[in-house]
């Protein structure tokens, strides 16, 4: 294709906009309220993620040492355990230290009153990178020479897992939803555009007009109405989360809820965006436009 035509098939792109302005300017909203929606949700799934994972390493497993063995031989043992591939750390807890802790969660109960550091072993405190690999890992500790047990809460570590995946297939039905609305809505406008320019296309098609060059003038209109409503919901939340954030740290003054800063969300949610605007522009148009390419 000539850059002469490439120049004229954009430029009949961005009239087309125009040309049909209400419902471009449709398009661009009803994409702006899917996208903001799209990108909110995304970011409280982000935030949600990362507070489950730091739940997760509080999800702590004992590793108890062989009381027969030394200090030293029992710190010793850390350095195995720390470098097996799926532990984020193994701390070493002395059998003073587990008295005084069994002491403080028992205070006032005279029933333990003649408990000494001997009645305990050491242990180390032990927290995985992923706790969906807890029983493989478990496993792994036992099989160290110098650990007679392992405690691990099963449980605990399938209910945080089961978290995740609840949040991972809720976002992606959501956002999967919300992609498909928009596209539809850039469809029909495309689809007025067309029908207004049909006699036109069928002209064109007579003369001897390739599909591309008759396809491309309604893709740009698309890719134009796509880009442009991502570039406004980006920036809208941006300017929303910021708020949110700093409306949150005014009145949870105990701190409960934790989220990143965006710029910590800026990567990933300007290729959501892009991409989502993309998708929703062209796509639309293209799938459009193929019933009135047979005249």
């Amino acid at each position: 294709m000539k850059v002469t035509n490439l120049g004229y098939l954009i430029k009949e792109g961005i009239r087309g906009i125009f040309l049909h302005g209400f419902m471009s300017v449709a398009a661009v909203v009803v994409t702006v309220a899917c996208l903001l929606i799209v990108g909110s949700f995304s970011c409280l799934v982000y935030n949600v993620n990362i507070l489950v994972e730091d739940l997760n390493k509080t999800n702590e497993i004992l590793a108890y040492v062989d009381s027969e063995l030394s200090d030293a031989e029992a710190r010793s043992i850390g350095t195995k355990i720390n470098i097996l591939e799926n532990v984020y750390k193994a701390e070493f807890r002395s059998r003073e230290v587990a008295l005084e802790e069994f002491v403080a969660d028992h205070e006032g109960d005279t029933a333990f009153g003649g408990l000494t550091a001997t009645d305990f072993r050491h242990r180390f405190v032990v927290v995985l990178e992923d706790n969906e690999l807890m029983a493989q890992t478990v496993a792994q500790i036992e099989a160290i020479p110098g650990i007679v047990k392992v405690n691990a809460s099963f449980e605990m570590a399938e209910g945080f897992i089961t978290i995740q995946n609840v949040l991972h297939i809720a976002s992606v039905a959501v956002i999967g939803i919300l992609l498909v609305v928009s596209l539809l809505i850039i469809s029909n406008t495309v689809k007025l555009a067309m029908y207004d320019r049909k006699d036109e296309i069928s002209i064109m098609k007579m003369v001897g007009a390739t599909n591309g060059f008759i396809r491309l003038p309604f893709v740009v209109e698309g890719f134009v109405l796509g880009m442009v409503g991502a570039i406004i919901s980006f920036f809208l939340e941006w300017g929303m989360y910021n708020l949110l954030v700093k409306r949150l740290a005014e009145v949870d003054t105990l701190k409960l809820f934790s989220f990143v800063p965006f710029t910590q969300l800026l990567a990933p949610m300007v290729a959501t965006f892009v991409a989502a605007g993309l998708f929703v522009g062209v796509v639309g148009s293209w799938t459009s436009i193929r019933k009135f390419m047979d005249v």
